[in-house]
């Protein structure tokens, strides 16, 4: 009974950790911006002050809102359609070489994104992709994708391959077994893979900051980054925190949703 309640102490003080830094910055932006640096563990009294600036039309954060939508759903899909045939293929093709190809793609994901952005910079200016939404959807793929196609190679991998064969023989094709055998069964892991992908473009900061300049097609991390108070010299402690709030409540409930999904897919694909 003791290793169990050192278990959950651990377990208990894990969360506590992560969770502290969330629950101070809900904490700071319901205080009022005269009591920003208060420091008890409740606002008193609770302003809603700081939302109000977050949504103030001067700031472009409902439209910056939009445009980290677009841009983490379509590289969300175009990485998970290139990721899903690519790991398939290397989890099930047998040819010289494969696991010194996943290292290559893992290894990749390794590189820090800001040595990339001159070459970026150079190619999106000579290409006018600067200002565009492809400039900052294009990188983030390219970000997510190694970890992606790691993700479900491993879980290709699990997968018998006696589930193609049994489709192939009541007569579908090797296309035809992997849409409608494989996929319905690999749904947890490609539901994953999809939280993991959204929550990397959502928080995409660097490469989005650097290809973008015009106010109208800029990121929430990049407009949060950006708040200013009634002075040059004052930082919006509060708006931030209110506009790191709300930019992470989207996660949050996507991350709920698909957890219930994935379970439901864990229990009704391993009996059939």
């Amino acid at each position: 009974m003791s290793v169990l309640r050192w278990r959950y102490l651990g377990i208990g003080a894990i969360v506590l950790y992560c969770l502290a830094p969330f629950y101070w910055m809900v904490v700071s932006s319901l205080r009022r911006t005269s009591d920003i640096f208060d420091s008890g563990p409740v606002p008193a009294p609770m302003s809603l002050e700081s939302y109000r600036a977050a949504f103030a039309e001067g700031n472009g954060f409902l439209r910056a809102l939009l445009n980290s939508f677009v841009v983490a759903g379509a590289t969300t899909v175009l990485a998970l359609v290139v990721a899903t045939v690519a790991a398939y293929a290397l989890a099930r093709l047998e040819f010289r070489g494969k696991n010194l190809v996943l290292a290559l793609i893992i290894a990749t994901s390794m590189f820090p994104g800001i040595s990339l952005l001159i070459p970026l910079l150079e190619l999106f200016s000579g290409i006018g992709w600067i200002n565009t939404y492809q400039a900052m959807i294009v990188p983030s793929i390219g970000c997510v994708l190694p970890l992606a196609v790691w993700n479900l190679t491993a879980f290709f991998r699990q997968m018998p391959h006696e589930l193609e064969e049994a489709a192939q023989i009541d007569g579908c094709t090797p296309a035809g077994a992997f849409r409608r055998v494989i996929l319905p069964l690999a749904a947890p892991g490609v539901f994953t893979t999809a939280i993991i992908t959204f929550i990397a473009a959502w928080n995409e900061f660097i490469i989005a900051l650097s290809v973008v300049n015009r106010t109208e097609l800029k990121t929430a991390p990049v407009i949060t980054s950006q708040f200013t108070g009634t002075t040059s010299f004052d930082s919006p402690f509060g708006t931030q925190m209110a506009a790191g709030v709300i930019v992470t409540i989207p996660l949050v409930i996507l991350v709920l949703l698909f957890q219930r999904r994935i379970v439901a897919g864990l229990t009704a694909g391993g009996v059939k």
